[in-house]
């Protein structure tokens, strides 16, 4: 290794301390890694003072970090990588349904339901009915497939951050079974729109770029069935004034739905007459067959 470096030259000589990697793929990414990191500090003639206040918010972020905050993950997610990472490796633009970004409030230990069920556990808010069916790209159902669902409440909290005042239960959330026709069907409370942690290091970023911390209102999926291939998906709706500049970048166009309003006194998809207003949406998932 040279001692005699230079702005160009420092780049290759630290390229060249990961050729011994015996993993190859450890030693593309750290030597492109490496390559673009350099370039952009060159490019933008980064600053030692700048530099100092880029180590110091890392340190930052990484002290915000909790079991239930991941403010490097929602790091990820405010500049795009999240979502990037994700749009390389699917695309989208056929007939399977676009997969999209699994969020922070998935649960692995959520309950099972059986289909009709009420998931909302008892929160209160306005009435949601979902349907559901889960098809293959051929257009026939997926008996038995799993359906994780998810989703806050009408003042946007998931119950993860309200366990105080669920007493340490879960709520609006659900793993489901399609039936012999591919569907899926269950009663909850309807989402509202939220902002992402904004307290943190992160939120620095949103509002020092003028930036909304709000999410709009969705409905998260997870699906999962033998011999497809998994899809982490959302349901956004379509009127939602945040639908267009989501912070994180998860809206994809094809999973933009209406809800729909019903006045009291209409009968609900289940067959109850409703002393309410409520609201239903409904969805065809398209799995993808799984490449032996």
């Amino acid at each position: 290794m040279s001692i005699d470096l230079t702005a160009a030259s420092i780049t290759e000589a630290v390229q060249k301390t990961f050729e011994g990697a015996e993993d190859e793929r450890v030693k593309e990414l750290f030597i492109r890694l490496v390559q673009h990191l350099h370039d952009f500090t060159r490019e933008v003639r980064l600053t030692g003072e700048e530099w100092f206040t880029a180590m110091d918010f890392l340190e930052r972020v990484g002290k915000t970090c909790t079991p239930t905050r991941q403010e490097f993950v929602l790091l990820s997610d405010i500049l795009g990588l999240s979502v990037l990472v994700d749009l390389i490796h699917h695309p989208g633009g056929g007939s399977v349904t676009d997969s999209t970004l699994l969020g922070p409030f998935y649960v692995e230990g959520r309950p099972t339901a059986q289909n009709g069920s009420d998931i909302s556990g008892e929160v209160e808010g306005i009435p949601l009915f979902f349907n559901g069916r889960v098809l293959d790209p051929d257009g026939n159902p997926v008996a038995g497939a799993k359906v994780d669902t998810w989703h806050s409440d009408g003042e946007g909290f998931y119950d993860v951050q309200m366990q105080d005042k669920l007493h340490g239960r879960l709520a609006m959330r659900a793993l489901l079974t399609t039936d012999d026709e591919g569907r899926f069907w269950y009663r909850s409370v309807a989402p509202r729109y939220y902002p992402v942690p904004n307290d943190g290091p992160c939120g620095e970023i949103l509002r020092a770029a003028n930036r909304s911390p709000m999410r709009p209102e969705h409905l998260h999926f997870r699906l999962h069935a033998e011999g497809f291939e998994p899809l982490i998906t959302m349901l956004v709706r379509s009127d939602d004034p945040y639908v267009e500049r989501d912070a994180v970048f998860g809206v994809r166009r094809s999973l933009v739905v209406d809800f729909v309003h019903h006045d009291a006194g209409d009968t609900a998809p289940d067959g109850t007459r409703m002393g309410e207003p409520f609201q239903t949406v409904e969805r065809t998932f398209v799995l993808d067959h799984r490449e032996h």
